[in-house]
């Protein structure tokens, strides 16, 4: 089986959940090779945290970038590109994209590698997540085996590169975007339901509220290119989640808004065309759907 896997994490502010996203990486029962922790123009403790951990464990490097003015997802994308570059010397067979604010089983990532071994046309693979609530974690709303999600994406290096890495877009929808075009180039894309990883931060909320994160969700799907009755279809199936109602309505809102200021679509018509042709085959085909 091959093992050689390494991580790049993109932070910016994650003091207060970094730590525990370390740990669990120090624990796994397979260690990666190497792990590239980006510090995206982080203003908290994120810095020292990552340069006391280097320090200790030579597999951990720290790179600063001075990061946008604004927290925003393209910036994240292009920390994730400083982090590959310092990989440039290292050899590999997985890379996967990490988020800050995660932990899980020690076992997670020698699991994950199983599937690959089992699976020589498994392009994208990971466990699902389960979010912060309150008190608890919850299963993510919409969790499906068809959507590795983005906090948690290990990529088979030759499907990373085939389809050109990720993409730096405005309003994020980077982790959408490499699944279906891995799809595209004939790769398969699998999350298992037995390997949990616990999300501590609310999916999609960093810097924002729970609506004006739904209102972005919106305009992120339409820069990706969502056919508009997909759209509606997931507000729809969206309607029994928290904020209930309020949420889809600030969903669809955020969509509709990205048509009605023509904001721009920063991927290939060829792939706006796939994934429009994929969407409509799943509304009419009672396909399971994409989160």
């Amino acid at each position: 089986m091959k093992t050689g896997y390494v991580l790049v994490t993109p932070a910016r502010n994650e003091g207060r959940y970094l730590t525990e996203t370390i740990e669990s990486v120090l624990a796994q029962t397979v260690l990666p090779r190497r792990w590239v922790i980006v510090s995206d123009g982080s203003t908290d403790d994120t810095e020292s945290i990552a340069s006391r951990y280097s320090l200790q464990h030579s597999i951990i490097t720290l790179v600063r970038r001075s990061g946008d003015a604004t927290r925003n997802y393209g910036s994240k994308v292009r920390a994730i590109w400083a982090g590959i570059e310092e990989l440039c010397n290292t050899e590999y067979d997985f890379i996967g994209i990490l988020d800050a604010d995660v932990s899980f089983e020690r076992n997670y990532y020698e699991n994950v590698l199983k599937e690959f071994d089992r699976n020589p046309r498994l392009g994208i693979a990971g466990g699902i997540t389960r979010e912060r609530d309150g008190h608890g974690f919850r299963l993510q709303f919409g969790t499906t085996e068809r959507c590795v999600p983005g906090p948690i994406q290990l990529f088979r290096r030759q499907c990373y590169e085939e389809i050109g890495g990720l993409r730096a877009l405005r309003y994020g929808g980077e982790d959408t975007a490499a699944i279906e075009m891995a799809r595209m180039q004939g790769w398969e894309v699998l999350a298992f339901r037995d390997l949990v990883v616990w999300h501590h931060r609310r999916v999609g909320t960093e810097g924002m509220g729970i609506l004006a994160a739904r209102f972005r969700h919106g305009l992120e799907d339409y820069c990706v290119g969502y056919h508009p009755l997909f759209e509606a279809g997931k507000c729809i199936r969206r309607l029994a989640e928290r904020p209930y109602v309020l949420g889809s309505v600030f969903r669809m809102s955020g969509y509709l808004w990205g048509g009605m200021t023509r904001q721009k679509r920063e991927l290939p018509i060829e792939f706006v065309k796939y994934l429009r042709n994929q969407q409509m085959r799943r509304l009419l085909g009672g396909v399971e759907s994409n989160s």
